[in-house]
């Protein structure tokens, strides 16, 4: 399932999305998980609005703390001498790793994380570029995009969330939904699982009935994986240096370049 991909700027949501993000925050081009990155919901006036928020429903400094093995708790207490010795923060205690970036739609009412914003429908759309799977028909793993043939930016459905933190900082918090693919032309292609998952997502005369949705039911009836004919991947090797992209950007909104059609 889909834990990393590239977003759009500020101006590409504003042309592609119609929707103006004007907080002030900035965020990387490929996204992992605890990145900040843009996403989209509707105002008070039903309007689109763009917000900034960290790309895990669960976010780091909210996850429980991990019970530790006697090695992890010395491993721990030398971290905590060495940070006093040096003058620095000590570092936080561990915490249980959590896979939050996307969620199984066909789950999201049995999850204690997603149940009570599903049922509220606090949606939103993720907008991106593309996303990265692992392929393995090689023999070996490899880094592919998965893009829209046409080279356009594309929305994934997702749910939305604040948290406060001890200091009274408010901060968002988003995913996205996958669904099974199994029999998906292109999707069933990645991952070694024997159950295939490919993200959903929105056809774009969909998004603001997504938005405005307060019926459960309705908003589920538009979780789809995309027609394959209407998409393209492609290998994607992860050569940049920390922060920076694999791949040039500036062919990303074009249909045009290397790519390997299903």
């Amino acid at each position: 399932m889909c834990v990393n991909y590239i977003t759009v700027s500020r101006q590409m949501a504003f042309d592609w999305f119609r929707t103006p993000i004007d907080v002030n925050d900035d965020w990387r081009e490929e996204i992992y998980r605890d990145h900040k990155a843009p996403f989209i919901i509707h105002d008070d006036q039903g309007q689109r609005k763009g917000m900034v928020g960290t790309y895990a429903f669960v976010p780091q400094d909210h996850r429980p703390f991990k019970k530790l093995t006697e090695e992890e708790q010395a491993k721990y207490a030398r971290a905590l001498e060495k940070a006093k010795a040096q003058g620095k923060e000590p570092p936080s205690p561990p915490r249980i790793p959590m896979e939050t970036m996307n969620a199984r739609f066909e789950e999201v009412t049995g999850k204690v994380n997603y149940k009570r914003f599903w049922l509220q429908q606090q949606l939103c759309i993720v907008p991106a570029l593309n996303v990265f799977e692992p392929n393995y028909e090689s023999g070996k793993h490899e880094r592919w995009a998965i893009e829209l043939a046409s080279g356009e930016p594309f929305g994934l459905p997702g749910m939305w969330r604040t948290w406060e933190d001890k200091d009274g900082t408010v901060k968002n918090t988003f995913n996205h939904f996958t669904l099974n693919a199994n029999e998906h032309p292109l999707l069933k292609r990645f991952h070694l699982d024997k159950e295939k998952r490919g993200v959903a997502i929105l056809r774009p005369e969909d998004y603001d009935d997504w938005l405005s949705s307060t019926n459960p039911e309705f908003a589920r009836a538009l979780v789809q994986l995309y027609p394959a004919e209407l998409m393209r991947a492609r290998p994607a090797p992860k050569h940049a240096k920390d922060g920076e992209l694999a791949q040039s950007t500036s062919k990303q909104a074009s249909p045009q370049g290397q790519a390997e059609l299903f």
